[in-house]
């Protein structure tokens, strides 16, 4: 039977107020990215002699390192890495907090009481704030951004407060703009620099009035930090845990999906303020039962070698650098990030003699369904598509082949910004 069979039996009245209750199942309404699966779909149907290019995706092309892959067959055959892992080994703490120190300058970290690891930041974000939001709390989220602590502070009774990232604020948030009466009822504040989906990177300056400003109101910082570690052109990777009185206030995640090509692995860390990674350390194993020893091992063995991403990041840098270059040539206005694979550009107007776009999933969607090419929309804060250098290329010479096709589709029209 299909779930349309089953949204009028008696389990339709069970579900839970916080993913729709007696509605569940019935919105019709379709997401942004269903929105671009169908029409990636659409375009490979009527166009099936021409390649989609997808800029899309947001996870790296290419395997992790051998040598990871290498430690990860070795450890997965010893029979004392079977069992569960609960909380974590101490291998992978004292890795990860020797990682801290050697790629960001973060020096006192203990790695018994401050750093735990995490199935993947994205789970780490779910539960943090069962730690600390009660009904009516509030929880200050960035947009555009990633919505994962917002969802769960709503099923936790919470409130969201959003804070737009500008142009012309550096894509910063302005905390300044932050209501008195939202800051004194808020429990969390959520950072993420280097930033997805805007490529903007954050400075100690704005991190130290960040930490001046949770102490003023007592609010708990979480610095999502996947993309910390992929830094260009001289840019020195870094955290906020550098910054002093960081630990006082709050804690970093750290994954290594991003910078060390192991999205599947679903393996990363929380780092700082020793009461929240307790907090964060209960709350979690009443969630999970670790990670696999083998993948600990394995990642700690990956960010003993830091020179992994710095590889990694050359990779990036370059193309971000023809992808700029490219867009510029097509008349838009686009600037190499400073961390992150991630370049956000104004989406134009309209096509000149051609059609208009009301918003960046238009343009979005134009790009599919007219040229093939994917990338992801935002209109939280201005009109915006994000386009990412993970796209599948082998090596240099296909690089330069997907963008000189790039330049070759969208080189037919002429766009109005």
């Amino acid at each position: 039977m299909t779930i349309e069979n089953y949204l009028d039996t008696y389990i339709q009245s069970q579900f839970a107020d916080r993913i729709g209750g007696a509605n569940y199942g019935k919105d019709t309404a379709i997401y942004k990215f269903e929105k671009i699966k169908r029409a990636k779909a659409a375009a490979k149907k009527n166009y099936p002699d021409v390649e989609l290019i997808d800029m899309g995706i947001g996870e790296p092309d290419d395997m992790a390192d051998a040598g990871i892959v290498s430690k990860l067959a070795e450890e997965a055959a010893k029979l004392e890495n079977r069992g569960y892992a609960d909380n974590g080994i101490q291998e992978f703490k004292e890795a990860a907090t020797q990682y801290l120190e050697e790629v960001f300058s973060v020096a006192g970290i203990d790695p018994i009481t401050e750093v735990v690891h995490s199935i993947g930041s994205k789970p780490a974000l779910a539960m943090l704030p069962t730690c600390f939001i009660n009904p009516g709390d509030i929880t200050i989220l960035t947009v555009p951004g990633y919505p994962i602590l917002g969802t769960h502070t709503k099923y936790l009774g919470g409130e969201v407060y959003t804070v737009q990232l500008t142009e012309e604020n550096n894509f910063l948030p302005d905390l300044d703009s932050i209501p008195v009466d939202i800051a004194l009822r808020a429990k969390l504040l959520y950072l993420n620099y280097p930033n997805n989906p805007t490529g903007a990177s954050a400075t100690r300056e704005f991190f130290a009035e960040a930490i001046e400003w949770a102490k003023k109101y007592n609010v708990v910082i979480i610095h999502d930090a996947p993309y910390a570690a992929l830094t260009y052109d001289g840019q020195k990777p870094l955290s906020f845990l550098s910054v002093p009185g960081a630990k006082d206030v709050g804690v970093e995640l750290h994954s290594l999906s991003k910078s060390f090509n192991m999205t599947g692995w679903r393996i990363g860390f929380v780092a700082g303020n020793p009461l929240i990674v307790k907090a964060f350390s209960d709350v979690k194993d009443n969630n999970d039962s670790g990670q696999f020893i083998a993948i600990q091992k394995a990642a700690a063995y990956g960010l003993a070698h830091p020179e992994i991403t710095r590889s990694i990041s050359l990779k990036y840098s370059r193309r971000h650098e023809m992808l700029v270059h490219a867009l510029n040539e097509l008349g838009f206005t686009a600037k190499k990030p400073k961390g992150s694979f991630f370049l956000y550009v104004e989406a134009p107007k309209a096509v000149v003699g051609g059609p208009t776009f009301q918003s960046a999933e238009d343009f979005s969607q134009y790009l599919i369904r007219e040229h093939l090419i994917s990338t992801v929309p935002w209109d939280d804060a201005g009109r915006f598509i994000r386009f990412s250098v993970t796209f599948m290329a082998s090596d240099e010479v296909a690089e330069r082949a997907v963008i000189s096709e790039i330049k070759k589709r969208l080189g037919k029209v002429q766009f109005q910004f």
